[in-house]
C-alpha cells in the first residue's frame, strides 16, 4: 500500500509521551528490527500529536536511536508518513519518520545523525 505524507506544520504540538525504545523482530531471540536501508536499528516513540482541541498518541518508528528525546519532550519530526496496513484479518496504520529530535535541537541531530 502506499505511504501518505502527514504535515506536521498543521498541529499545534507534538510532545514524546513514549520515550524511545528498540523495536524487537524475534520475540523468542530478542534479535532487533533492523532498517533495511540504512542498517541502523529502528526504534518506536510515542508521539503525542495535538491539533486544536484534540490529541492522539500514535506509535512513530524510526531508523536510529533519536538521540536527547525524552518523556514530556516537545519535539520536531521529519518527512512522518502513515501506512494503512492489513494482514490476516487484522488491519491498521503504521507511522513512521525519518528524524525526531528535540524540538530546539538543530536539524540531523536526532535520529540516526
Amino acid at each position: 500500500m502506499a505511504s501518505l505524507p502527514i504535515d506536521t506544520a498543521k498541529f499545534t504540538g507534538i510532545i514524546c509521551a513514549v520515550p524511545p525504545a528498540p523495536r524487537i523482530a524475534n520475540r523468542e531471540t530478542g534479535q532487533l528490527r533492523v532498517d533495511r536501508e540504512t542498517g541502523k536499528t529502528v526504534y518506536q516513540v510515542g508521539l503525542c500529536l495535538m491539533a486544536g482541541s484534540s490529541a492522539d498518541v500514535v506509535n512513530v518508528s524510526v531508523a536510529g536511536e533519536p538521540s536527547g528525546v525524552q518523556l514530556g519532550m516537545p519535539v520536531a519530526v521529519r518527512d512522518l508518513v502513515a501506512t494503512p496496513w492489513e494482514n490476516d484479518g487484522r488491519h491498521g496504520v503504521a507511522f513512521r519518520a525519518a528524524e525526531i529530535r528535540p524540538l530546539n535541537a538543530p536539524a540531523g541531530k536526532g535520529a540516526g545523525q
